[in-house]
């Protein structure tokens, strides 16, 4: 075991990161290019690359979020030597991959429905990340400019950014109307002929991919569905969906994954181009929702990705959280603060980590009401803190700043991404810089002081990794600005490896 661990943590993962951005950029500019035929040479290149193929490894098993969950094997996670393992089986068997089943997770829906939850196995999530590996560069080339949603480098924020520039009181946003546009079950039902079609890569990884979309099918559909679970599934509904952003070239459309708002001018057409949205959607086995697709005046206002966007009758446009946003982050509050599991000091911990998530969510709102500032849940809190035992009044008020932390806010402060630029066009100063300004406070402060670099490895910032705050020595409570440094993810992981026993991590 402690030879596999060693062999595994000294692997120079930076140069192999550093090995397969420089494929995936050639890939991204032989598709530039018009050049299908060394794209697709290329993304062979990348399949049985051995940098791609432990990164794919390394991702799945200790970077991505859900790297715990169990697939039908029952594994929820792998040893070194099972690591080297689908390491040697990805080098054999890459470009003729069959996958397992998935275990199926119910998740409930809003409306009370359920949605089904579709879980690759660790050895089959590792795969999937290697295809995306070679997949992403060549389809983010071709991309749309307007789709946002799970794609490298592009965040909600963007969407949120792009609807203020065009129902801004400049750009008379008060006489548009808007079509909240909602697709029936847009990746139980997608085509898988629409995916293999525009699909850009090599025979052996479009057979993979066809394996992967029948690993997951429903019976009653058989020629229909994505999973949704798998690593490579978003990518597959964007590919299949690229497209309906520019169906109408004079109106403009925003996308988020299968969520998406149009936006019409004054003598714009609603139904015709509801019926070219209807027949795009047809081609690829889909349809729209007519039951939850609806035509708003933007003075009535919408809810899109957990806001609530409107223009006011002065004409000026203005974002708050949507209501439903706000039930969750209070359930959410209340189940830490009402908990009886632990004292006072760790739920402030845990609140911090809920609190922070969602004002950094929505710092581009306008968060100037006591409601969205979340003032009466932090007076709530400070209250249950005082009955907490051995918690005095002045420690409870500072325990509750702890678990509150502030934010700063400017409405619609943050920039968009530029055009069609992707990360794969290697303008790694541009990429690094716009990845840095999604954090604040410290980490803000700590990438600048860096020049945007890894305070470890020396490379740069990209959208691919987060950002991890490493405390030099140790200790959480030294804020000291010599003490902090910015890191990768798996940076700090290392760090905390190099670390002798007893401890403890930064």
């Amino acid at each position: 075991m402690s030879r596999h661990s060693d062999l595994w943590k000294s692997q120079k993962w930076k140069q192999l990161r550093r090995n397969l951005f420089r494929l995936q950029k050639r890939v991204y500019k032989a598709i530039r290019d018009g050049d299908l035929r060394k794209a697709r040479s290329l993304q062979k290149l990348i399949l049985k690359s051995r940098s791609a193929q432990l990164l794919a490894v390394r991702q799945v098993t200790q970077l991505n979020q859900g790297k715990r969950t169990a697939g039908v094997d029952g594994k929820s996670s792998l040893t070194y030597k099972e690591r080297f393992e689908v390491f040697e089986k990805l080098g054999s068997n890459a470009k003729n991959w069959t996958h397992q089943g998935l275990r199926e997770i119910p998740i409930p829906k809003k409306h009370g429905s359920t949605r089904m939850l579709k879980v690759p196995t660790i050895q089959d999530r590792a795969w999937q990340c290697l295809a995306k590996y070679a997949l992403e560069p060549a389809h983010e080339a071709t991309f749309s400019a307007f789709s946002y949603g799970f794609r490298t480098g592009r965040c909600a924020q963007d969407a949120q950014k792009m609807l203020f520039q065009n129902l801004n009181s400049g750009n008379n946003g008060i006489n548009k109307r808007i079509i909240e546009l909602d697709i029936k079950k847009c990746f139980d039902r997608i085509s898988h002929n629409s995916i293999m079609d525009r699909l850009i890569a090599p025979a052996g990884l479009k057979i993979g991919i066809f394996r992967c979309l029948k690993a997951g099918i429903n019976p009653e559909f058989p020629e229909q569905g994505t999973p949704q679970g798998g690593v490579v599934s978003p990518l597959l509904a964007n590919i299949a969906l690229d497209g309906i952003e520019e169906i109408n070239k004079k109106v403009r459309s925003i996308r988020y994954a299968d969520d998406m708002v149009i936006i019409l001018k004054p003598n714009d057409n609603a139904e015709k181009i509801l019926e070219k949205v209807r027949n795009f959607l047809a081609q690829r086995g889909l349809e729209v929702n007519q039951e939850k697709t609806k035509l708003t005046k933007t003075t009535d206002g919408f809810d899109f990705l957990g806001w609530k966007f409107r223009v006011q009758r002065n004409g000026k446009f203005r974002c708050i959280p949507s209501e439903e946003n706000h039930r969750n982050i209070r359930k959410k509050i209340k189940a830490v603060v009402n908990s009886s599991n632990y004292g006072a000091e760790v739920k402030a911990q845990k609140l911090a980590s809920i609190v922070r998530g969602w004002r950094n969510y929505h710092k581009s709102c306008d968060m100037s009401s006591s409601r969205d500032s979340l003032w009466f849940m932090a007076k709530t809190a400070n209250r249950k803190f005082r009955k907490e035992k051995k918690v005095n009044r002045y420690k409870a008020t500072e325990l509750c700043k702890k678990g509150f932390p502030a934010v700063g806010y400017e409405q619609n402060q943050h920039v968009n991404v530029r055009g069609t630029k992707s990360p794969y066009d290697g303008d790694l100063v541009y990429w690094s810089m716009r990845n840095s300004v999604l954090y604040d406070d410290a980490t803000a402060k700590a990438l600048k002081r860096q020049n945007h670099s890894c305070g470890h490895c020396g490379y740069k910032f990209l959208s691919d990794e987060s950002v991890h705050l490493h405390h030099v020595d140790g200790n959480h409570d030294n804020w000291k600005q010599k003490n902090l440094m910015a890191v990768h993810q798996s940076c700090h992981q290392m760090i905390h490896w190099s670390k002798p026993k007893g401890k403890p991590i930064g």
